[in-house]
């Protein structure tokens, strides 16, 4: 892979991070809020902060990260919120399996599914949904 390819890949990278890290706190204030606040099931909250965050994060990454000029909005925004829909699944297995398995804290296990379902958006909505 060419060096400016490389950098650009990068790039879009540390963007789609940056976005995601906004995501995250997206997702956690809402997460919170409902399960804490509005006693909403825990993995029902998830879905609802991850839903949240998925929606702003498409706004974000369209117009800042892949800088998309795609005109059918609708489609490329129903791509990303199913690549999310398959991220969320990701999500919700590996939380349920480090929380309900392995006993480990809801929070920090919430936090390392963010970053699987991180690396698996990325490379989907590079190569699905923002396609030049």
């Amino acid at each position: 892979m060419p060096g400016f390819l490389l950098k650009e890949l990068l790039i879009k990278f540390l963007r789609f991070s940056l976005v995601g890290l906004s995501g995250v706190l997206v997702d956690f204030g809402f997460t919170w809020l409902c399960k804490e606040v509005f006693r909403i099931q825990k993995y029902v909250s998830n879905a609802i902060g991850f839903t949240i965050a998925a929606t702003t994060n498409y706004y974000l990454n369209r117009i800042w990260t892949f800088q998309s000029l795609n005109p059918d909005i609708v489609t490329e925004y129903l791509k990303f919120i199913g690549i999310s829909a398959i991220g969320l699944g990701i999500n919700t297995l590996i939380l349920w399996i480090l929380v309900s398995k392995y006993r480990q804290h809801f929070y920090f296990s919430k936090l390392f599914a963010i970053g699987v379902a991180t690396i698996w958006n990325f490379l989907a909505n590079l190569f699905y949904t923002f396609v030049s």
